[in-house]
């Protein structure tokens, strides 16, 4: 059950008259982006910790299950949601819908570009082949579908063609994935481009379709958190959001067991059905979110606003030339209490790197103010 929570005191909108404005930040989808730090942590270490002997035991499978209903889908997700905060938030704030386009559209180039940036810095570490700079992973999935997602909100007028549009795209990818996966005019693509469209062994672990699917149907959601102005609308969206959902999950299970419409389809990789089952559970944990998120869980919305970073620095941690000790050499107990640990010693590092930056600010705070002080008192010599 959803707990109720008071509606703020009433605010102008400096820019629409007599409406409240958005709430503030949304807490709970930091929590949210929080949960999913952790299960993509458990996810990378599991994987790469634990002994070939117990990667058979139902318990390994099960964790990698969870992993792939709430890591990347979640991320994926939330980087949508947030990418159609922002952009309603600055056309809010006095930006033309096409600017605040364009700067969603760059802000997506900039995480397609921080992929391969990652990359070169997993090869300088730890080696390997230099066609491993070309890998693609969730960043480059991810920047890639962020300037789709913009491109699309910008070709919106109103919130409802957003959402529409946005949501038709994620379900457009989502149909076309066993075509594209088939499709035997990709042969003819370079190498390095149709890794972006269906998978090729060791180089490729996430592909446009259907990854893809989960960050435009974020922004539709986005869309739809975007037009809140008070706490009761907040709770009604959320619940709506979370019916959505479970409704997806439910009305997708039921269809997998129906005949395939497409020739050639792999449920656990390329079929829609299993696509939507994971946009469903993804969209219901929104609701979860609501209803839990609160100050005991603070740490959680900490670890959720350095989603990046954690990514960053700890699938090297994880998989590079660092831990080579630990490399397929744990028993699975033995590997979840080091991922415990793990996640332990990550969040000091956030911990750590916020409060460096905490003191920056604070300097740069300080520093005018003592010049302000200085040129006073010199004026009163």
């Amino acid at each position: 059950m959803i707990a109720p929570r008071p509606d703020p005191a009433p605010r102008s909108d400096p820019g629409q008259s007599g409406t409240a404005p958005p709430l503030a930040r949304k807490g709970y989808l930091d929590w949210l982006r929080g949960i999913g730090v952790l299960i993509m942590i458990q996810g990378h270490v599991i994987d790469s910790w634990t002994r070939a002997a117990d990667r058979q035991r139902d318990a390994y499978h099960w964790i990698t299950f969870v992993g792939g209903i709430g890591g990347a889908p979640l991320f994926l997700f939330l980087a949508g949601v947030a990418l159609a905060l922002a952009a309603g938030g600055r056309v809010r704030k006095g930006s033309a819908d096409a600017d605040a386009a364009a700067l969603a559209v760059r802000r997506g180039w900039q995480i397609f570009g921080l992929a391969f940036l990652f990359r070169l810095q997993s090869w300088v570490i730890s080696g390997g082949a230099p066609r491993a700079l070309l890998k693609v992973d969730i960043l480059n999935v991810m920047g890639l579908a962020m300037v789709g997602a913009a491109v699309i909100w910008g070709a919106g007028r109103t919130r409802s063609a957003r959402a529409i549009l946005l949501a038709a795209s994620a379900v457009a990818v989502a149909m076309t994935t066993p075509i594209i996966r088939v499709a035997g005019g990709l042969t003819s693509l370079p190498d390095p481009l149709e890794w972006y469209l269906r998978p090729a062994p060791g180089m490729t672990t996430f592909t446009l379709f259907p990854w893809a699917a989960f960050l435009l149907a974020g922004g539709a959601v986005g869309v739809w958190l975007d037009a809140i102005r008070t706490a009761r609308q907040e709770r009604v969206a959320v619940l709506g959001i979370t019916a959505a959902g479970l409704a997806l999950a439910a009305g997708a299970y039921a269809a997998s067991f129906l005949t395939p419409i497409y020739a050639q389809t792999n449920f656990w990789t390329s079929s829609p059905t299993f696509l939507f089952i994971r946009l469903g559970l993804v969209m219901a944990l929104v609701g979860v979110a609501y209803a839990v998120d609160g100050a005991p869980w603070g740490w959680l919305r900490e670890f959720g606003r350095a989603s990046l970073f954690v990514y960053w620095i700890h699938v090297e941690m994880a998989y590079g030339i660092l831990t080579a000790p630990l490399h397929r050499r744990l028993p699975l107990e033995t590997a979840y209490v080091a991922f415990i640990l793990f996640s332990l010693l990550l969040f000091g590092l956030v911990r750590l790197k916020n409060g460096v930056g905490t003191m920056k600010g604070a300097n740069r705070a300080k520093a005018p103010a003592e010049r302000g002080a200085f040129e006073v008192q010199n004026a009163i010599k």
